[in-house]
């Protein structure tokens, strides 16, 4: 009896069970969880009173997580997805998500549910990507930020799992694995976090944008691959 080939093992920042975790079991490796950054809380206070905007915007769990106490009862709150309305764990808000869990999704549901434009409050981490800032400038939608979180690592800083892979979520993540997955496949979510990959020396081997059905595709495409030399 022909015994049963070992599938590749994927490090990456969530647990066992994560929905990420699941799709890289999919596409045929092996998640092993690698929690070697946090998200610290800042202690920034909200950039204006929320009573004077139209609505609460928030792109992460982390963020709803850190906004949610100061939310008053019935507020307008447009979430990225349906993770980040968990997060926020209140039944009192009137919660509204986008088409698609992605920026661009949310900034359409803005526009259509606020076509004249307004005032919002943004929630969002130190290092996001600002697309809301960016593509909101010079508009009738005014974005506020409230950056309420940021992402450290992990102090003591735990050693690399045996691994065939690593998984980059964010660029800071990518940066702290750069110089130590020389001799494994880096895989990077989204193009700022291959970009931040390369910055530091070691260019990602495949990057894809922020979908779970893209991630799987880029995973499969690559199960096989030798690592070439760097």
């Amino acid at each position: 009896m022909t015994a049963a080939v070992p599938l590749p093992r994927l490090a990456l920042a969530r647990p066992a069970q994560h929905p990420l975790a699941d799709t890289a079991r999919k596409a045929g490796w092996e998640p092993v969880p690698y929690a070697f950054t946090s998200l610290k809380i800042t202690s920034n206070p909200p950039p204006m009173p929320f009573e004077a905007v139209s609505a609460f915007v928030a792109l992460s769990p982390a963020g709803a997580k850190v906004a949610a106490p100061a939310l008053p009862g019935g507020m307008v709150c447009l979430l990225q997805g349906a993770g980040t309305a968990d997060a926020l764990g209140r039944e009192d808000l009137e919660i509204h998500l986008p088409a698609e869990a992605r920026a661009e999704a949310l900034w359409s549901l803005l526009q259509t549910r606020y076509p004249g434009g307004g005032d919002f409050i943004l929630a969002r981490g130190e290092r996001s990507r600002e697309f809301l800032e960016v593509v909101a400038r010079g508009t009738d939608w005014r974005i506020h930020p409230w950056v309420t979180h940021r992402e450290v690592a992990q102090d003591p800083f735990p050693a690399l799992p045996e691994v065939e892979g690593v998984l980059a979520l964010s660029p800071l993540q990518a940066e702290i694995l750069a110089p130590i997955a020389h001799a494994v496949q880096r895989f990077a979510w989204g193009e700022a976090t291959a970009q931040a990959f390369a910055r530091a020396g070691a260019p990602a081997h495949a990057y894809c944008e922020p979908k779970p059905g893209l991630l799987w595709a880029m995973l499969a495409q690559h199960l096989n691959k030798e690592e070439s030399p760097c």
